[in-house]
C-alpha cells in the first residue's frame, strides 16, 4: 500500500482580477447589524435602501394563483410580452412618452440591466463617466467588465449631480435621477445638457431611473422624453416595493434590441417567471403604492427636521429616492468608524459614504429613511442620544 499526499483543492488556482472589487459596504454594514441583532440587540436600519413594506397585494395574490396552474418555466429572454407591453404603457401614462414594447427588455433586476447595457455598450478598456457620489455597483461591475470608471466629483452648488462641462473623453456616462446616495434630481434642461453633450462625443447615455416614483415636489424627468438614443433602467424594487424579487428592466434603443437579447439569452436566459408575474400585478396597485409613499413624505419630513437637530446639519434636502446625504466633516475623519460607532453605540446602522466616493466619502454618511415612521422617529432619538453624550 503506498501512501500519497494530497494537496488542498483549488491550492494552485490562479483568480481572475475580475474578482478583485471593493467591498459593498453597506452590506458588510447590512451583516454587522445582523450579528448585533443576533446578540439580542434592538437595530435601527438606516443603512439599506429596502422598503419595510412586502410587495403590493394584487402581486402576492397574483403569485398565489399563478402557482396552482402555471409550471413557470422559461420566458423568452425579453421578458413576458403582457409586462413589456404593461411598462410601456406607464411611460406614457408618467411622461407622456411613447415608447415601443419590443424595446423593452425584462432584466434579473437592475443589476442584470447594468450587466446587459454595459457588455452590449462597451469593450474592455473603455471609460464609463460616474458621478461620485454614486452607487457603488456602478463602478465594481464596470471594472469587473474590464471597463475603467471614471468619477466626475459633484459639488453642492450643483445638488451632487454631473455637468456637462466636466465631460471628458469617454465612452460612455452613467447618471442616476432620483441619486443614490443624495436624491437630488436632474431637471430636464441639466438632463439635455448631459445627453447632447454626449451624443457630440459619441458616447453613449445611461439613466439610471430606479427611484422614479418616488419623489417629492417634482416629477422626475425621464431621458426618453429627449432621446431615443438613451438607454434606461429600472427596477421593480424601489417604488413597487420588491427588492428580493430581482426583477427590473430596460429601454434600449431599436438598433440594439437584438444584440442585447443575445447577451440575455445567454447570460440569464430570463428574469424569473413568478416575478414578472408578480410585477405585472404590481403595477396596478396604485392605492397601496401611494399609501407607501406617504410613509416616505413623513419619514422625509422628520429627518430633514430631526438630523440638524442632532448635529447633521450639513445636507442636501432629497428631491427623491429615500436618503440623506450628510456632510460629518465636523464629526469625523473616518466615516468607516464613525458607522461603526454609531452601531455599537446607538443601536443604528448608517452607512459610510465611502461607499459612494472613494475620495471624497471619509467624511460623509447616508442615512437611509425607507423603513417604518416609528423606526425613524426612534432612530432620531437615538442619533440625538449619541450625538449630545459624544460632544
Amino acid at each position: 500500500m503506498t501512501n500519497s499526499i494530497h494537496k488542498p483543492v483549488g491550492s494552485a488556482i490562479h483568480g481572475s482580477k475580475r474578482g478583485d472589487v471593493d467591498p459593498f459596504i453597506v452590506m458588510d454594514v447590512m451583516a454587522a447589524a445582523a450579528k448585533a441583532e443576533s446578540e439580542g440587540r434592538h437595530i435601527i436600519h438606516m443603512e439599506v435602501g429596502q422598503p419595510s413594506t412586502p410587495a403590493p397585494k394584487g402581486a402576492r395574490l397574483a403569485v398565489a394563483n399563478a402557482m396552482g396552474g402555471d409550471p413557470m418555466g422559461y420566458t423568452v429572454a425579453l421578458g413576458l410580452p403582457a409586462l413589456r407591453a404593461r411598462i410601456a404603457q406607464l411611460y406614457l401614462d408618467w411622461y407622456g412618452v411613447t415608447v415601443d414594447p419590443a424595446r423593452i427588455v425584462i432584466t434579473p433586476g437592475s443589476s442584470g440591466a447594468f450587466i446587459l447595457a454595459f457588455t452590449a455598450l462597451f469593450d474592455a478598456g473603455d471609460k464609463v463617466a460616474i458621478g461620485a457620489p454614486g452607487y457603488p455597483s456602478y463602478r465594481q461591475i464596470l471594472k469587473s467588465l474590464d471597463i475603467e470608471p471614471v468619477d466626475i466629483p459633484t459639488t453642492a452648488e450643483n445638488r451632487l449631480q454631473p455637468v456637462a462641462a466636466e465631460l471628458d473623453d469617454v465612452q460612455g456616462l452613467l447618471v442616476a435621477s432620483p441619486a443614490n446616495p443624495s436624491g437630488t434630481m436632474l431637471d430636464h434642461r441639466a438632463m439635455r445638457a448631459l445627453i447632447e453633450s454626449c451624443a457630440e462625443k459619441g458616447a453613449a447615455f445611461i439613466s439610471d431611473e430606479i427611484y422614479h416614483g418616488i419623489e417629492y415636489e417634482a416629477k422626475a424627468v425621464t431621458a426618453l422624453e429627449i432621446s431615443d438614443d438613451a438607454w434606461v433602467i429600472n427596477s421593480f424594487s424601489k417604488y413597487f416595493s420588491m427588492t428580493g424579487w430581482r426583477v427590473g428592466w430596460m429601454v434600449v434603443p431599436q438598433t440594439h434590441v437584438r444584440r442585447v437579447e443575445r447577451l440575455a439569452q445567454n447570460m440569464f436566459i430570463c428574469a424569473p417567471h413568478i416575478s414578472q408575474i408578480a410585477a405585472l400585478a404590481a403595477m396596478d396597485c396604485d392605492a397601496e403604492l401611494q399609501e407607501n409613499m406617504d410613509v416616505y413624505r413623513r419619514n422625509r419630513a422628520l429627518m430633514l427636521d430631526g438630523l440638524p437637530k442632532a448635529g447633521f446639519d450639513k445636507i442636501a434636502p432629497p428631491d427623491g429616492a429615500f436618503y440623506i446625504y450628510a456632510d460629518v466633516s465636523e464629526h469625523t475623519d473616518d466615516s468607516l468608524a464613525f458607522a461603526a460607532e454609531i452601531l455599537d453605540k446607538a443601536d443604528v446602522a448608517v452607512t459610510p459614504g465611502l461607499d459612494f466616493d472613494p475620495e471624497r466619502g471619509a467624511t460623509t454618511i447616508r442615512f437611509s429613511y425607507a423603513r417604518h415612521t416609528d423606526d425613524i422617529q426612534e432612530g432620531l432619538r437615538r442619533l440625538s442620544k449619541f450625538m449630545a453624550e459624544r460632544r
